[in-house]
């Protein structure tokens, strides 16, 4: 007897038992119409003035940083780094600048560590305070750091911590955790719970899995709550000013500010202080813009 195979459902082409795709509807249709009939002047001429708005300050900068001291020209010819040379050496910004960049990294490593377990934990586990939980931690959003500076500081000083960078780290990363939590939290759930329980049906531990699985998922999460952190505490004044009270241990915002005296104010080296403030921050934007939209992009879907 001779059996001949008859195709099935299964065998046939995805081609065919994948339906046709189905036109744009009239209402999207006209969306792009009127979309395409704008001209191009009524978006270009916004963002003209916008971008405007917003460089001329940044070139206002640069010309007290850049011209020559007594100068009133328009155009930073011709260029001196005068003024950076007496910030960076007479008023001690290289070292405000390492201080800044260790409190910075620290509390950058020390946030994105803890609450990467708090977000893993918000978003794996139930247990009875969970709601109430989150609700303190976006409660504690609505209240401004000069609040905690007593408490602080009554801590610090019983722990003999007062004018040490280690007291502005702790301060750094306690204030940025509760949002940094909330976000790692929402990355942790756009994950699929399936991949893990897969790593665990091929023998891998909890952590593990976490490790391998989830993880190598959650990059542009991490980088966007580690720079958010990195920032804030590169430009956060008030925890240095009041825990820090040797110039050696100051960071770059209270070094800006002791370039505003009483009666005079040395336009030309505040500038310059200002580029150098704000020059690691330009580039850390710049090398992960791309990660940092899609990490908050990623947080925002689920929470």
């Amino acid at each position: 007897m001779i059996v001949q195979d008859t195709p099935t459902a299964s065998a046939r082409p995805l081609a065919e038992a994948a339906p046709p795709p189905q036109p744009p509807s009239r209402a999207a249709r006209k969306r792009r119409r009127a979309w395409d009939e704008v001209p191009r002047w009524q978006i270009y001429l916004p963002l003209g003035v916008y971008l405007v708005f917003t460089l001329v300050p940044f070139y206002w900068i640069l010309l007290f940083a850049l011209r020559p001291s007594g100068s009133t020209s328009l155009v930073p010819w011709p260029m001196t780094t005068e003024h950076f040379e007496k910030v960076w050496t007479e008023r001690s910004f290289a070292t405000f600048f390492e201080n800044s960049l260790l409190i910075g990294l620290a509390t950058l490593v020390m946030t994105t560590v803890v609450a990467l377990a708090g977000g893993y934990a918000l978003a794996r586990f139930d247990f009875r305070i969970k709601k109430g939980f989150m609700l303190a931690l976006l409660c504690s959003q609505f209240v401004p750091g000069a609040l905690l500076l007593v408490p602080l500081f009554q801590i610090f000083a019983n722990l003999s911590m007062i004018n040490s960078l280690g007291s502005v780290i702790i301060a750094e990363t306690v204030f940025q955790l509760p949002l940094s939590m909330i976000l790692i939290s929402g990355f942790i759930k756009n994950v699929p719970y399936s991949l893990e329980e897969a790593a665990w049906v091929d023998g891998c531990s909890r952590f593990t899995a976490f490790r391998i699985v989830v993880l190598p998922l959650l990059r542009p999460g991490l980088v966007a709550v580690g720079s958010f952190a990195f920032v804030h505490s590169w430009n956060h004044f008030l925890f240095a000013l009041m825990f820090l009270s040797s110039q050696e241990k100051q960071t770059i915002p209270v070094g800006l500010n002791t370039l505003m005296g009483a009666d005079s104010v040395d336009l030309g080296a505040l500038a310059a202080g200002g580029v150098i403030a704000a020059l690691p921050v330009v580039i850390v934007f710049a090398f992960i813009q791309k990660w940092l939209v899609t990490g908050f992009s990623a947080g925002a879907v689920k929470g």
